[in-house]
């Protein structure tokens, strides 16, 4: 039986929580982070996917949802 390989591109995006929801991170957070707000860089963590888009994802990371 062949393995299914997965997409490094959306493994290194995307991360599994414990209850099996799929995360994303926000945009803006890597670098020139001195010149905006507080409130702006607090706002830019992981974000839940929309159910539409989970069903591609989890096909792109097999192994990742074990």
């Amino acid at each position: 039986m062949w393995k299914m390989k997965t997409n490094k591109s959306v493994a290194k995006r995307f991360k599994v929580t414990k209850t099996w929801k799929l995360m994303h991170s926000k945009t803006c957070r890597s670098h020139l982070l001195v010149k905006k707000w507080r409130a702006t860089k607090k706002n830019k963590h992981w974000q839940e996917i929309d159910k539409v888009e989970v069903r591609k994802i989890k096909y792109m990371i097999p192994y990742k949802l074990r």
